[in-house]
């Protein structure tokens, strides 16, 4: 494709998106009319709306409840185990996707349909027409992108489960995509499609270096995924200089495409190689990181990877991996459920971040949780939802809180996400949205609920407290220890050197640990603190100190039960995952707790 029919295609696209977001209320009532009119005739439908006149919006409004996913799940199973799709949907239900199921437990299981993978294509498609507002030149250049697929599994009936995106890469949408130099990526498809992920990794790593000179862009799926890679790097950077110098592929890749398609690339080079293995040894022999991203490619414009929510813990490490030179942009929000929408102004600083949400992907409702100023999570996950009640998505309200709630063609109606949004301002009609977290991501000893969002911000601001030591909290995660009277709350911290990330250790003063315990504390919200300091009715919060690299290794053990690389995060929130309990427990150095209670006044 030549560059005017690509320009041309961007100002399509560009447009496209004007269409949608001014024509929003239009968009949003004809997908719910088309919804209704295709699925009216299936069970779940039926069973609330009858069968005369069930294909009316306002009955759907006034009839159907909001559910979670326990609630669709005996449906979704029965297909998966060889009923008909049109329990609910008139499509055939032709994959399950998997959750990631790191944020609140179990993978879930979600249906989809054929004509979703072109939602979600169309979707991508509007990336690159965006940051090329922003970023002239992308097309110069390569990606280096790091994206993995996860081995399928079937439902008893066959159906194929698979993570969305190993659903998008295997598909044609990905595989016979036309050739664009907007997306050229350093990776052969043979290792983005390769299952094992240490050789798709290696492999993946080797072709950026090979390229590094014509590298423009760097990202993964999630940023918790991209540090991954720089640490394997670090472990194998010798034996890729090593390939790049001889021409010769490690003999531990074994997978036959991979071996087949870098030694393709290691062959063209050794005839005509302007690959400085030299210069590669050195930045990557240097004891100190610091930079190593802008070292290795010196053209990268941007790192492009979820930073949001959970994910912005790992905002410091990229900045000292890049020196803070690259802005970090985050280009779309989307779930397993659906995708969702797009970032307008990729360039805001990831605290700024809002999502555009596209009135065609599905249809939006929303569950007001507060108003300005405050943040009021007055529904429990389980606790009915009037119908009342829901907002649709152009009368959602500047600044107010909402939990997303969604209706889809493959068959999920007005199904709580779980996720809490913030409205930050509107695009045309269309509103735009912050993330703040998920909903279902809670300690609790008592009548104290902690979410994502408060943790997170506590802790943010406690380990300020380790700076002046030379100390950099780098992971964590959390749970509710109710095995003892009065329970309390357990955080797993692991803490490096700040002027060296990788790997390496750190002595911190008792006192320093310590102080972060109550710093936490008096950070949490009125509630926790009463039965703190009045109610007695939880313990002194827990911070458990474990070794460098406990969570790589835990991140291993939770996608060798069935998590992706790809949508990995790290959970916030430990439920009953015994064989990560054992393994956080296994590599705990030292223990300390608050040293007082928090303060409260009645």
């Amino acid at each position: 494709m030549n560059g005017k029919k690509l320009e041309y295609k961007g100002k399509e696209a560009m447009k496209e998106i004007e269409s949608l977001t001014k024509n929003a209320d239009e968009v949003q009532e004809g997908i719910l009319r088309e919804i209704l009119f295709q699925n009216g005739e299936t069970e779940y439908l039926k069973k609330f709306m009858g069968s005369k006149d069930n294909k009316q919006v306002s009955k759907f409004k006034s009839l159907i409840p909001t559910v979670t996913y326990e609630e669709i799940q005996p449906y979704i199973l029965r297909i998966a185990n060889g009923e008909d799709s049109n329990l609910i949907s008139a499509h055939p239900i032709t994959e399950m996707l998997c959750s990631s199921g790191t944020s609140g437990g179990e993978p879930k299981l979600m249906p989809s349909i054929a004509e979703d993978l072109d939602r979600r294509t169309f979707l991508y498609n509007l990336i690159m027409p965006i940051m090329n507002q922003y970023i002239p030149g992308l097309d110069e250049g390569k990606a280096m992108f790091l994206y993995f697929v996860k081995a399928e599994m079937s439902t008893p009936c066959g159906i194929p489960a698979r993570t969305v995106l190993t659903s998008y890469y295997k598909s044609k949408h990905f595989k016979c995509r036309s050739k664009d130099p907007y997306n050229d990526f350093t990776s052969p498809d043979q290792a983005i499609l390769c299952y094992d992920s240490n050789q798709s990794m290696y492999c993946q790593l080797l072709a950026g270096l090979v390229y590094r000179h014509q590298v423009l862009r760097i990202g993964a799926v999630f940023a918790s995924a991209l540090l991954r890679a720089i640490s394997f790097l670090q472990r194998n950077w010798q034996n890729m200089c090593h390939d790049i110098r001889t021409g010769q592929l490690n003999a531990m890749i074994t997978d036959v495409s991979c071996r087949s398609s870098l030694s393709n690339i290691l062959s063209t080079l050794n005839l005509d190689s302007d690959i400085d293995t030299d210069e590669i040894e050195e930045i990557c022999g240097r004891s100190s990181w610091k930079g190593i991203i802008c070292q290795l490619w010196p053209k990268a414009k941007y790192i492009e990877a979820v930073v949001t929510g959970s994910m912005s813990q790992y905002i410091p490490a990229l900045e000292y991996y890049s020196e803070g030179k690259l802005p970090l942009i985050c280009t779309m929000y989307a779930s397993s459920e659906c995708y969702f929408g797009v970032n307008l102004k990729p360039l805001n600083p990831p605290d700024e971040v809002s999502f555009t949400l596209l009135p065609n992907m599905a249809y939006f409702e929303f569950i007001p949780l507060g108003a300005n100023g405050t943040f009021l999570i007055d529904l429990d996950e389980e606790e009915f939802v009037p119908q009342s009640k829901l907002v649709d998505l152009v009368h959602v309200r500047l600044g107010y809180y909402y939990e997303l709630v969604i209706t889809t063609f493959s068959g999920l109606y007005r199904y709580r996400i779980g996720d809490v949004l913030q409205v930050t301002g509107f695009h045309n009609k269309a509103p735009q949205f912050r993330f703040i977290c998920r909903r279902n991501v809670v300690l609790s000893i008592d009548n104290d609920k902690t979410n994502e969002q408060d943790l997170h911000r506590s802790i943010t601001l406690a380990k300020k407290l380790l700076e002046p030591h030379q100390a950099l909290l780098v992971e964590y995660t959390s749970y509710a220890d109710a095995s003892s009277l009065p329970g309390h709350y357990v955080l797993y911290w692991e803490i490096v050197h700040s002027h060296s990330i990788i790997d390496k250790d750190v002595n911190v003063e008792a006192q320093v640990l310590e102080e972060c315990c109550i710093a936490i504390e008096e950070q949490l919200d009125y509630i926790y603190r009463r039965c703190r300091t009045n109610d007695k009715s939880v313990g002194p919060l827990e911070i458990r100190l474990v070794k460098p690299g406990t969570f790589e290794a835990l991140m291993d053990l939770l996608i060798s039960q069935g998590g992706s690389i790809n949508q990995y995060k790290t959970p916030r929130c430990i439920m009953s995952n015994e064989s990560a309990f054992e393994l956080l427990n296994s590599t705990v150095k030292a223990s300390y707790f608050s040293p007082r209670e928090p303060s409260w006044s009645a």
